[in-house]
């Protein structure tokens, strides 16, 4: 969390003598350099330097024409997911050519070529090896959760590198996906789908906690001056904290009767995709009014961990039963939610477990998710990036850095 202002209780209006004001000088010296310097401890130093992480990410799982690999699949495939985060940590890392190469993938094989500003459809989610032994769109039902990942990385690439290009295609996405991927519930309001088809059957609607990354649609909501993105961080917090009774979230939720319930088909399990809801929470701004609420309503992932060392892969959020040891793309995502919630401990553990990320050697590479996961948090923890209130990107490089 950001570091709060010390008060002191009191100071003396004279000194007695010389002497005495001499050593309340130094008292008063001593206690401004202390507070510095815990302030400093609370909150991480801008790194300015290379980021060995991402040059990894960039040269082992992003291949030379933008693609981002995920070489653990049997298709072999490439995600809507896997751009937007790729495009955003070009942004943090300050390399528009990456960036621009990502882009451009995404555009011509997840959009079929319309992803321009007056020409923009919603790109697949999932690209591969097809069983026809071609390459090309396994599925082309969009995922939210990447769309307005892209979105915002469009419209934070125009204000930082100020292309307002970016800014009129992240514009036109925003508003696809408030078309095409928001329902309004009665008595509740705007929520973000997973995607346009295959999440409604009957009166039951299926949602994922993961999919509403707080200062995302904060950054959307102050970009774009209207819309639903504040509505829908309001609701993405209402699911979390719905859904989650002992703390842990869910990978998937369900809508029904006017309330949030368990989800019909993968039922309470939280896991690969709940790990983000810690990340999200943990990456929100201090200031944020929905911060603190957030990260209270899934503090049982920390708990956990201060007991037992480990965050398990598996959980059952109704009861808190957890099985199994969460792998390092876990220990990414937990680093940023311990350090706003003061867990130096826990937070100790994950960047002990993060320093595989740039000792990995060939052979034994960390997996996509693991290095998504991992850039995400040690980034954050290391001061690479950050969001203020309004959910805007400040990356080290566009302030103290440059």
């Amino acid at each position: 969390m950001m570091p709060t202002q010390p008060s002191p209780r009191g100071t003396a209006r004279r000194a007695r003598s010389p002497l005495a004001a001499s050593a309340l000088a130094v008292a008063l010296l001593l206690c401004a350099t202390a507070a510095g310097a815990a302030r400093a401890q609370s909150a991480p130093a801008p790194a300015c330097g290379d980021w060995p992480a991402y040059r990894a990410f960039m040269t082992r799982t992003v291949q030379a024409d933008g693609r981002v690999l995920d070489a653990t699949t049997p298709v072999q495939q490439t995600t809507s997911e896997g751009q937007s985060y790729g495009m955003f940590f070009a942004l943090v890392a300050n390399d528009r050519a990456g960036f621009d190469r990502m882009l451009g993938w995404l555009r011509a094989n997840l959009a079929g070529g319309q992803f321009d500003a007056d020409n923009v459809r919603l790109p697949a989610w999932q690209w591969g090896h097809k069983p026809d032994g071609s390459w090309g769109v396994i599925d082309p039902n969009p995922a939210s959760d990447s769309d307005v990942w892209i979105a915002y990385d469009l419209l934070e690439a125009g204000r930082l590198w100020r292309a307002p290009e970016y800014t009129a295609l992240g514009t036109a996405l925003a508003a696809q996906i408030a078309k095409r991927e928001v329902s309004d519930f009665a008595g509740l309001g705007p929520m973000l789908l997973p995607g346009p088809q295959g999440f409604v059957n009957g009166d039951v609607t299926r949602l994922n906690p993961s999919y509403s990354p707080l200062p995302v649609l904060r950054g959307l909501a102050s970009a774009l001056k209207g819309g639903p993105w504040s509505a829908l961080a309001q609701n993405g917090y209402k699911l979390v904290s719905g859904t989650a009774p002992r703390g842990f979230a869910p990978d998937w939720a369900a809508w029904h009767a006017g309330q949030f319930v368990v989800d019909p088909k993968t039922g309470d399990v939280g896991s690969y995709d709940a790990i983000r809801v810690y990340l999200w929470a943990g990456l929100a701004n201090a200031a944020d009014p929905l911060a603190k609420p957030w990260l209270n309503a899934v503090r049982g992932m920390a708990d956990r961990v201060a007991q037992t060392g480990v965050p398990p892969e598996k959980v059952a959020a109704a009861t808190g039963v957890g099985s199994g040891e969460g792998p390092l793309s876990y220990w990414g995502a937990l680093a940023p939610y311990f350090a706003a919630l003061g867990d130096t401990k826990s937070l100790a553990l994950a960047r002990s477990r993060l320093a595989a990320l740039d000792g990995a050697t060939p052979g034994r590479e960390p997996v996509y998710y693991d290095r998504v996961l991992g850039l995400f948090g040690a980034g954050a923890v290391e001061g690479r990036y950050r969001f203020d209130a309004n959910g805007r990107l400040v990356p080290a490089w566009e302030g103290a850095c440059r």
